[in-house]
């Protein structure tokens, strides 16, 4: 179990709450399935097949929240409306207006839904309730806020809140590429993106960021806003202005450590989840150093 693309949420250390109260209450949204004419369905599902609501190993929780999606392409709808629509023209000597267009269209909805395919995805967020951290593993910021708005709906209370910084990942990153030197514990790789006010933006791939071409585009007011870096040797990572862990990559260093034990694939995979955590605690924890902790509580 290997997270990869990382939205951060605080909350409180030592959440007044553990694993099996949790799970009562993600118990009240489980994922039902589609039913025939469901176009989608979304809920809680166990993380390992068989499993609870809410893997716990350590002290450290795993949650999955499922989605059932019917594939319907509107094309195919719209073409089924069509042939409705002729055959109601021919047999009653009538044009079909839009308004009655957009009808039969709802209805070839309707009629079509239980013969869709379905596809079903899974997105993964880890509890951290000692440190204080959600993490939910996703590329895409609206499946993120999927996930949290669910999270939401199922318990009494969450005490999330998006995570801030005193300064700002922007302002930070474009310090240590102008400098040329990485904070304490971390270091610059070769992958970065440069964006002016006007929204011009310069990306380097696998590219020195050594040269003075960078650092004339910052002297004209671009600032960086994606930013790739290794933390220890251990994982590298893209860092975005908007406090994002994007392409998280445990280093053959990690993995090793993981190789070889456990004997199936259940002890594997909470050897894999325990050392995911513990190393990205400590990754998140270095980080925020570097960003200059978080700001007072109002």
């Amino acid at each position: 179990m290997w997270f990869k693309n990382l939205h951060l949420y605080r909350l409180p250390s030592n959440w007044a709450v553990d694993a099996s109260q949790l799970a009562e209450q993600l118990a009240r949204l489980t994922l039902q399935g589609c039913g025939a004419t469901d176009p989608r369905s979304i809920g809680w599902v166990a993380p390992r097949a068989g499993g609870t609501l809410v893997h716990a190993v350590n002290q450290q929780w795993l949650l999955a929240l499922g989605v059932e999606e019917k594939l319907l392409p509107a094309s195919i709808v719209k073409r089924f409306a069509s042939d409705k629509a002729e055959a109601i023209e021919e047999a009653e000597g009538r044009r079909i207006g839009r308004r009655e267009l957009r009808e039969i269209q709802a209805e070839m909805t309707v009629e079509l839904l239980p013969r869709a395919f379905i596809r079903s995805r899974s997105t993964y967020g880890w509890i951290d309730p000692i440190n204080g951290w959600l993490v939910i593993d996703s590329a895409s910021p609206a499946k993120a806020e999927e996930f949290l708005e669910h999270l939401r709906k199922s318990l009494d209370a969450l005490p999330a809140r998006v995570l801030k910084v005193t300064q700002s990942p922007s302002a930070a990153m474009t310090g240590w590429v102008a400098g040329g030197e990485a904070p304490s514990g971390f270091t610059l790789d070769q992958d970065l993106e440069l964006r002016s006010s006007e929204k011009a933006s310069v990306r380097y791939v696998n590219h020195t960021l050594e040269g003075e071409e960078i650092r004339q585009h910052i002297a004209a007011g671009k600032v960086v806003t994606r930013l790739a870096m290794t933390w220890n040797d251990r994982i590298s990572f893209v860092l975005n202005d908007q406090l994002q862990i994007k392409r998280l990559a445990f280093l053959d260093l990690l993995k090793e450590q993981a190789e070889g034990q456990g004997d199936n694939d259940d002890e594997r995979f909470d050897i894999d989840f325990t050392l995911m955590t513990g190393e990205v605690a400590q990754l998140l924890a270095d980080l925020l150093t570097a960003l200059g902790g978080e700001p007072p509580a109002a």
